[in-house]
Formats: structure tokens, C-alpha cells, sequence
């Protein structure tokens, strides 16, 4: 997959914007992931300072993110935010579906990253999940079930779209049409 950045679309427009995020409550019980963040674009230049401001109030001063640049078309050595430099950083050992934030002063959190493109009952079902305080689900885990979930999906509504294209016809156990006047209904002219 080849993705492309538009760089003559003005980047004002993200940083107006708030970040998408979806944070795991404060509890004693650790999870895999600390929450997930969904963003507008793969423009780590103009998503990351939102979610830094995003996070600077309840988190800390970020200062250094790590992505797999599996999924960033161009990542940056730094980001300016508010002022300041943000290290940005790749691991292609890293989840591919995953962000790690790092601060001095508090610490690291994992936030699952959900695709831009993202319809957004699928962003909403990803951001409830990976918000559940303890929950030993990975990213990959969240994005796998996620895909099978949309698969699902995607084939009930063919299933009702092939429903209503036969005229709500009556279906065998071996998914053939069946006919209506094979029926033993009242009026019909069987007994």
C-alpha cells in the first residue's frame, strides 16, 4: 500500500482540531495498553502536537514518541509543540498498531493507534476496548478482532441486501431460493 501526503493541505486545520483519544481510567489494575488515540491523517507533523496537548494537562510533558513506520509515510526526527522539541523516534520491532509516549517526569504509555481511515463505529467499538482498565488485549489483538468484527458485519449486510433483492423470498438450510407457491399456505388452493 502506497500512501501519500498532501502537502499543500493547510496543517493549521489538524492542530485546530482536538486529538481523538480514549484514556483507561485511573485504577491499580496495569493493562497492556493505556488507552488509543484515533488521528485524522498519517501526517506525524500535524498529529502529534494535539495529542501532546491532549495529554500535557492529565499526563505530563511528553517528550519523545516511538511509532513502527510500517504505518507513518514520513517519520520525523522531531515535532515542534508549543515552542518546544518532541524526539520522534521508529521501531519496526514495535506493533505496527501502537504508539509509545515517554515523558521525564511520569512516565510511558501505550496508546493503540486506530487508522485514519476508520469508519467510526469501528473507531468507537477500538477506542471502548482498548480503554478497558487491565485488559491483557494488544493492539494487534484489538485490530485482528476489530477486522473480523467488520468482516461480520460486511457480510450480514449481504446477506440483507440479497434478502431484499429477492423480495424477503423464503431461503432452504441450503441457501437456495424457495418457492412461494410450494408453500402449504391458507389460501393458496392446498389443503
Amino acid at each position: 500500500m502506497t500512501t501519500t501526503l498532501d502537502r499543500t493541505a493547510p496543517r493549521d486545520l489538524a492542530a485546530e482540531l482536538p486529538a481523538r483519544l480514549s484514556l483507561t481510567p485511573k485504577t491499580m489494575l496495569a493493562g497492556r495498553l493505556d488507552g488509543a488515540w484515533w488521528p485524522r491523517s498519517r501526517d506525524l507533523e500535524a498529529e502529534l502536537p494535539p495529542l501532546a496537548a491532549a495529554l500535557e494537562e492529565s499526563w505530563g510533558r511528553v517528550t519523545r514518541v516511538t511509532v513502527n513506520p510500517a504505518r507513518w509515510p514520513v517519520v520525523p526526527h522531531t515535532v515542534a509543540v508549543d515552542g518546544r522539541v518532541m524526539h520522534v523516534g521508529w521501531f519496526t520491532e514495535q506493533d505496527p498498531d501502537k504508539l509509545i509516549l515517554l515523558s521525564y517526569t511520569v512516565g510511558r504509555w501505550d496508546l493503540l493507534v486506530i487508522p485514519p481511515e476508520t469508519e467510526p463505529a469501528a473507531a468507537a467499538r477500538l477506542m471502548a476496548a482498548a480503554a478497558v482498565p487491565g485488559s491483557a488485549l494488544t493492539a494487534g489483538v484489538l485490530m485482528a478482532n476489530e477486522a473480523a468484527i467488520g468482516r461480520g458485519v460486511r457480510d450480514a449486510q449481504r446477506q440483507e441486501a440479497g434478502w431484499e433483492g429477492e423480495g424477503g423470498a423464503c431461503m432452504s438450510p441450503f441457501g437456495s431460493p424457495m418457492v412461494r407457491s410450494g408453500l402449504p399456505l391458507p389460501g393458496n388452493g392446498r389443503r
